[in-house]
Order: structure tokens, then sequence, then C-alpha cells
């Protein structure tokens, strides 16, 4: 079987991992699978997966002559891409709802990533959560398949840093992304009474303040070693599919400290393996890290049933079997023809288009009539506008 995933972008990243992993397995299987991206990938874009190397990786360009049985799109910006390759079967990978990676105020924008929903796409899910969102709010009938583990990398025997006599706690994330909430995150477990701050993150990046030690952009197979020489994970993200660094620190010995962020129910429960607190709660957070500070037998608690999860999770051999299972049964229900998926991704994003044209259209006309009216209020405006450009380092004419 010949199968392809659209791929946003190389880099390092949860999402990305997901789509390797289920991509080299199923190479390994024997099926025929290549990743499609925009721009050529290098061996330096995904270094940080040791086995991403063995997989096909070719443009859009160098696609046009191919035909696939299957292509999957993996972000909502490639199901808008799916008609530039020809296949038999299109399918769409939901890795979370993400419109709610977009501000309230971006409402055109979350609308174009919620009109993908509507194509006649067979959709597979990793989250309970996405799966009846989009059977509820759309109607769909979704496959989900959880994602697996590499129970071969991430377990509690290995090498681990030099152990520190108190409580270390790990921050993950990226410090950029702000629904990952990670600067945050980082201020809050200073007030508490934390031994050591350690973040692991996909930032590149050399120091930051308030941490003791510093992982940026570390591989795959070196996070376990730092996992292990933690105690806890703290993840304060506001949106997420189905988050893997938890999970990841439970095969490794550690807990884990987050807030009630959408998919963490699908293995974090509340005083049991874990603390699970309120979004925003932040004074939660500090008392809970103060609690496995000074209670050492509630820590070890969570650690053991933290141990007890991470034994019944599924790994990534059984994941993979169960994603082409997936895909195999939405064969028949969405063979799609090339034309026809061009024809309604091409007018959903051309609404977004002249939505956001309108949009502009009226700004200007609302600053003709203050011009006219209130002179000085332009000025001020304009003003403004210069300024805004000139922080950003970069000209906006729409601002």
């Amino acid at each position: 079987m010949k199968w392809a995933f659209l791929l946003g972008s190389p880099n390092i990243s949860g999402g990305t991992y997901v789509i390797f992993e289920h991509a080299i397995r199923n190479q390994k299987d024997g099926d025929d699978v290549y990743i499609i991206t925009e721009a050529p990938v290098t061996p330096e874009d995904v270094k940080w997966h040791k086995d991403a190397s063995t997989l096909k990786f070719i443009t859009y360009k160098e696609a046009e002559s191919l035909e696939f049985d299957f292509v999957i799109a993996t972000w909502w910006r490639t199901v808008y891409e799916l008609y530039r390759v020809k296949a038999k079967n299109y399918l769409y990978f939901v890795q979370s709802i993400e419109s709610k990676f977009y501000p309230e105020t971006e409402k055109s924008l979350r609308w174009l990533v919620e009109a993908t929903y509507l194509l006649p796409l067979g959709i597979i899910t990793e989250a309970t959560w996405i799966k009846e969102y989009l059977e509820n709010r759309f109607g769909r009938n979704v496959q989900l398949v959880h994602n697996g583990i590499r129970k071969d990398l991430y377990k509690e025997e290995g090498p681990t840093y030099k152990k520190c006599k108190g409580l270390r706690v790990l921050v993950e994330g990226p410090i950029d992304v702000s629904f990952k909430n990670v600067p945050k995150t980082i201020d809050l477990v200073n007030k508490s009474k934390a031994d050591e701050i350690w973040l692991l993150t996909s930032s590149d990046i050399s120091e930051y303040p308030g941490v003791d030690r510093l992982f940026s952009r570390v591989s795959i197979n070196d996070t376990p070693k730092v996992y292990r020489s933690c105690d806890v994970i703290i993840k304060l993200s506001y949106v997420e599919g189905m988050f893997g660094p938890p999970l990841e620190m439970f095969h490794c010995g550690g807990t884990a400290i987050t807030y009630n962020v959408s998919g963490h129910d699908e293995y974090l429960i509340n005083d049991f393996n874990s603390f699970v607190i309120d979004t925003d709660d932040e004074q939660k957070v500090i008392d809970s890290i103060n609690l496995l500070k000074e209670n050492p037998k509630k820590l070890n608690e969570l650690k053991k049933n933290a141990r007890k999860t991470a034994n019944e999770w599924i790994d990534w051999e059984q994941s993979s079997k169960e994603f082409k299972q997936a895909i195999l049964k939405l064969r028949n229900d969405y063979a799609i023809k090339q034309d026809v998926i061009a024809y309604q991704s091409k007018f959903l994003f051309n609404a977004y288009i002249n939505y956001e044209e309108k949009d502009i259209k009226v700004k200007k006309f609302i600053l003709k009539k203050v011009q006219q009216k209130t002179p000085l209020m332009y000025k001020v405006y304009r003003s403004l506008k210069r300024f805004i450009i000139k922080m950003l380092g970069k000209k906006n004419e729409n601002v």
C-alpha cells in the first residue's frame, strides 16, 4: 500500500513526532510511506528524531508524478493542499481542534480552520474529546486511535543525571507558543518550595531566566534521561490534543501536575497518578508543588500509581497497527475524487479570502470617515500605526 502524510513542518514538535512514529512503523511493515512538504527536508531538519532519516521526504512538486492509495492531511493548512496530490482516498488526521490555537479575535481564521471538518474526508483522531467534538458539532464518524509510546525508550531503567536531594521539577514546552504557557509555568514554580527547576524545550535557546538547568532541542533519545532525573513534570497548557510528556514522565518513574486541559482525561487521574488543577488556579499549582515537597509519601504514592498507568498504556507498534486498520476501514466510505476535493477546499478558502478583503474595505471606509470627521483622532491613529510597524520591523498596511 502506498500512502503519504502531508506535513506542515518537520521541526521538532509533539504532532510531528506522532506522524513520524506512525510512518516509520508502517514503512517497516512493508508499506510505501512518504512525507510530503512544501520545501525540501534536510537531515538537519529531522536530526532530533533518530529514525526519521529512514523516511521518504518529497515536496509537493516532486509528488506531481505519483499517485497514492491514501493521502493524509495532518494540520488544518494541509487540508487545503490535499488537491495537489493525486490519490484514491483522502483522509484527515486531526491531532487537536486547531482553531483553539488562535485568539477569539481572529474570527475568520478560526472559521477557516473549523471549515476543514466540513469536507467529506475520512477522519482519524488521537483523543476522545476530539472525536466527541467532531461527532457532536459536525456529525462526523471519527476513528479513534490513541498515540502509543516508546516502551523501549521511556522506562525507569537507564542513565540519569545526578539526583537532587530535594524536589526537582521539570517544565516542558516551547517558550514562544502562548497556549503552552511555559513562561507563566516557570514563574509559578519559582514561587513554590521546589528545590530545582529544569526546562526541557523545543525552542532554540541557550539560557532562560528562572531555571537551574536548560535542555534545548534535545533528541528524542536523550529525553528519557532528563525525565528520570526529575520528580514531577509541570505542564500548564491551555490547549492540547492528547499530550505525551506527562505519559512519558510516568514511564520514567515520575508524576505530573497539569491543568484540566482538553485531553488530560485520557490517562491523568487527579490525586491518583497526578494532580489535575482547574485552569488558571495558580495558587493551587503552587500549593500542589509544595505538598509534594513536604510530603514524600504522597509523592511516592502518585509515582507508584503513575507507573501502573504507564504499564497499561499501548506501545507504538500496537498504535500504528490500529492506525492502519482505521485507514483501511475508511477506505470504502471516503473515495473522494481529486477534482472534487480541489473544488470544495478552494471554495472554502476563497470564502475566507473574500471575507478578509471585505473586512479590509470596511476598515478603510471607517478610517476615511474618521479622517473627515475627527482629523486629530486620525492623526493619532497614524502615529500609533507607524510606531507599531517600527516595533514589528515590518510593514502591514492593514493595521
